[in-house]
């Protein structure tokens, strides 16, 4: 299952994100440092569910259908504020760091409202730059890498296996594995920042940290979050920021979707995430304060930015940035259920490109994978070779010899 690393500097808003985005009670406080230790959540990816086109009533075990929406788990880890020269170990920085070494992918709550200062003190509004905070923040992820990488011998190691690239490559994957990088994710990075077929002895600290980055940004990409949208500063400076940083930008207001969510669960209101609309139920429970409030999320966020972004975040890391497809396997290629005959009991994130028995040997059990001889397209009832490359949405059945 994906991990969602949540960032940002103290008290711009990451423990709301959290709680807005699986209805945890994280402590929430304006004083920096309330996050310590990591607080944990199951999010979900929305996704639209195969089983209206199937013209079939599902029941899921491993994710949620709602309406005709899948709902799928996706592990969240809220960590403490990050602060300048935090890979030096400055603020709460080595235990951040060593946190977020668990992440596939970096969700960046910045506050838009330019109220906290680096080290997340309630300033005036607007004292702050928001594209500030992104540029400090990717910079210690960076440095951060660099450190893992070169460590104290680089010169040492880089001389040791400097005549078989290979070994190199091994070695390195060796020192970086303890935070989820690949050897895939060394060798593109290694030829995006055009330094595969140069000498990592003779790298200077401008190569260095090229590459820190490169291999930073293919491993673990961050995904900026304006949060605090609902503000008229906050808006102002989401459109400065949109002409200065070239990378996806979600608006958001973590606090708002929180609010529609436990109204929702409490039944006092009808709200699915991810929508830009809610319906009230039980008006006679709401007090003439939170009418106000909920109109004020309608007309200024919903109707504004077609939701609360939340949702919105969370999708667009799952199926964009991680590349990540939806694959549902069945037992039974008529009725699209498994033994037991529920119907369309599990959906699986995988990644674009996944061959059909590596899905088998990772996702359902490596001696299915063994005796593997062939998959069914739940769809054309055509048989799939073990190359065959998975696509989204897939419906397959799976046929061994045991």
């Amino acid at each position: 299952m994906q991990i969602f690393g949540i960032i940002g500097k103290p008290s711009c808003g990451k423990s709301t994100f959290l709680n807005a985005a699986c209805l945890t009670e994280a402590k929430v406080s304006e004083l920096p440092f309330t996050t310590i230790d990591p607080n944990k959540g199951i999010a979900y990816a929305k996704t639209k569910c195969v089983c209206k086109e199937l013209k079939v009533e599902d029941n899921p075990k491993n994710s949620i259908c709602i309406n005709g929406q899948r709902f799928i788990p996706i592990n969240m880890l809220d960590v403490a504020g990050l602060v300048p020269d935090a890979h030096e170990g400055k603020g709460l920085g080595n235990k951040f760091l060593n946190d977020i070494a668990r992440a596939d992918i970096l969700l960046h709550i910045v506050d838009m409202t330019g109220m906290l200062d680096k080290s997340g003190n309630r300033v005036q509004e607007g004292y702050d730059n928001p594209l500030e905070d992104i540029l400090f923040i990717e910079k210690e992820i960076n440095l951060w890498f660099e450190g893992i990488i070169e460590r104290e011998d680089w010169q040492r190691f880089t001389k040791m296996y400097l005549r078989e690239r290979k070994k190199f490559i091994d070695e390195l994957h060796e020192r970086l594995s303890g935070i989820k990088i690949t050897k895939e994710d060394i060798i593109l990075a290694l030829k995006k920042s055009d330094l595969y077929d140069s000498n990592p002895a003779e790298w200077n600290e401008e190569k260095r940290f090229l590459f820190s980055k490169t291999l930073r940004e293919i491993s673990k990409p961050i995904l900026i979050i304006a949060n605090k949208i609902d503000k008229e500063i906050s808006v102002e400076n989401l459109n400065e920021l949109k002409k200065r940083y070239q990378m996806p930008i979600i608006p958001c207001s973590a606090l708002a979707e929180y609010h529609l969510r436990k109204y929702n669960e409490q039944g006092i209101i009808e709200y699915l995430p991810g929508s830009n609309d809610f319906k009230i139920l039980q008006p006679e429970k709401l007090t003439n304060h939170e009418k106000e409030v909920l109109n004020k999320i309608k007309s200024n966020i919903l109707d504004v930015f077609n939701g609360t972004g939340v949702q919105e975040s969370l999708n667009f890391a799952v199926f964009n940035m991680s590349n990540l497809i939806c694959v549902y396997p069945v037992y039974d290629i008529n009725t699209f259920s498994d033994k037991d005959g529920n119907v369309l009991p599990d959906v699986f994130l995988v990644k674009k490109g996944t061959l059909l028995r590596d899905f088998v040997r990772k996702h359902i059990h490596s001696d299915l994978a063994d005796n593997f001889m062939f998959g069914i397209d739940g769809r054309t009832k055509k048989k799939l070779g073990e190359n065959y490359e998975l696509q989204h949405n897939d419906v397959v059945k799976i046929v061994s010899s045991k």
